[in-house]
């Protein structure tokens, strides 16, 4: 197992920014990617202020920021994010068209002994693997948002990751302070799977209805202990990620899967979520 100490984070956005975040504070050198400039600065100023709130709970010092920030470096170059990197982490959205295109970079530049995880919550890692000349040097990091603050990272193994491998993203995942569940891969894994079920089941009552947002919510939370209702998670991850992973779930596993038609009538609205101040709830 090769010891890590640059890593590459593929894509700037809601969980790239997160992932990049837990890097620097983790005391790797952090190459964070992404097409567009303009989202790369919106991203530095994110783990900055991340960085800063930890400051404000005593959780580090001022000067730690300063260290941490200098680890970071952010390019819309991907030649030079991953020439000579030992550590991808692609955390494009959930678009098997995206994720190849960065694959096909990674095999383009990134040195052949670079370990390469993707920070998929349900699509089929072997698929996107597949596309490297050496797919056992790839395997699944699947981070929870916000990263900062959530402490699991499911490792999946793809159809043909190596154990050095599977090592390797277990070692840089502890470095991270995240606590670890190894999974065979499956649609879904073991978190998306259970949760899209849940949260699908709860626009169904919703769109019938058996209770309003607010009290479905109140339920779980209050009746199963659950830290957040469906629908203020649903919010949180996003209404067109929600989706987009119930349309691939139907598609591999059938029709229990098969995403509520309020769901998709609120993406189709705009109502995405708390990214852009509307979803099941306003913001």
């Amino acid at each position: 197992m090769m010891k890590i100490q640059t890593v590459t984070v593929l894509g700037a956005g809601t969980m790239g920014h997160g992932i990049a975040h837990g890097a620097i504070t983790s005391g790797f050198e952090t190459r964070l990617f992404d097409v567009s400039d303009v989202q790369l600065a919106k991203a530095r100023g994110q783990i900055e202020a991340i960085l800063k709130k930890s400051v404000e709970l005593g959780k580090l010092a001022t000067n730690d920021v300063d260290a941490a920030m200098s680890r970071l470096t952010t390019t819309s170059d991907v030649g030079s994010a991953l020439a000579g990197t030992e550590f991808v982490i692609e955390a494009a959205p959930e678009k098997v068209d995206l994720k190849v295109k960065l694959f096909a970079d990674i095999e383009a530049h990134a040195p052949a002994t670079a370990v390469v995880a993707t920070n998929t919550s349900a699509l089929s890692i072997t698929e996107i693997a597949g596309t490297l000349s050496q797919p056992s040097r790839v395997g699944g990091m699947h981070f929870f948002n916000p990263v900062h603050k959530m402490k699991l990272i499911e490792i999946v193994r793809a159809l043909e990751s190596s154990e050095a491998t599977l090592e390797t993203i277990e070692a840089v995942s502890r470095a991270m302070g995240k606590e670890t569940v190894l999974v065979r891969e499956a649609p879904g894994f073991i978190t998306t799977r259970v949760n899209a079920s849940i949260g699908n089941e709860a626009f169904y009552m919703l769109m019938e209805g058996v209770a309003s947002a607010c009290d479905i919510d109140k339920a779980l939370k209050l009746g199963l202990n659950h830290p957040m209702g469906p629908f203020e998670l649903v919010d949180l991850v996003g209404l067109d990620t929600r989706l987009s992973i119930l349309e691939y779930l139907h598609k591999s596993m059938g029709e229990k899967y098969r995403p509520c038609p309020l769901l998709a009538q609120y993406v189709k609205a705009g109502r995405l979520g708390k990214k852009v101040g509307r979803g099941v709830y306003e913001y």
